[in-house]
């Protein structure tokens, strides 16, 4: 039987990473657009995997307006090492939609990984 020119390789939950410095179990790694976390210490220069789907706490800013309601989407500011429902005109990348509320004061918010 001939087949098409894509070959199935694996579910896409997790995909694979060789980091340049150590990673820690939690790490937010971005590359390009693709958003990940490190499930697993990785050691540099060693293969690992970050996932790319589930649902996951991640820090969140806080202050006047930064409450990010159920549903919206919730964005990785690298500098600030947090989550935001700002895209900073694309300087920050979609990590996925917020699945539960948030207040401004909360530090928390929990995130359902969409790529």
């Amino acid at each position: 039987m001939a087949s098409g020119p894509a070959k199935f390789i694996q579910e896409g939950n997790a995909i694979d990473y060789t980091p340049g410095a150590d990673v820690l179990v939690g790490a937010v790694v971005v590359q390009g657009e693709l958003v990940g976390v490190a499930q697993a210490p990785i050691k540099a220069g060693q293969l690992g995997s970050l996932a790319i789907s589930g649902v996951f706490d991640f820090p969140k800013a806080t202050g006047a307006s930064s409450a990010i309601p159920v549903g919206t989407n919730a964005y990785w500011d690298a500098g600030a090492q947090n989550a935001t429902k700002s895209s900073a005109s694309g300087a920050n990348k979609l990590i996925g939609k917020a699945v539960r509320n948030t207040v401004d004061a909360d530090t928390i918010v929990r995130v359902r990984l969409s790529q």
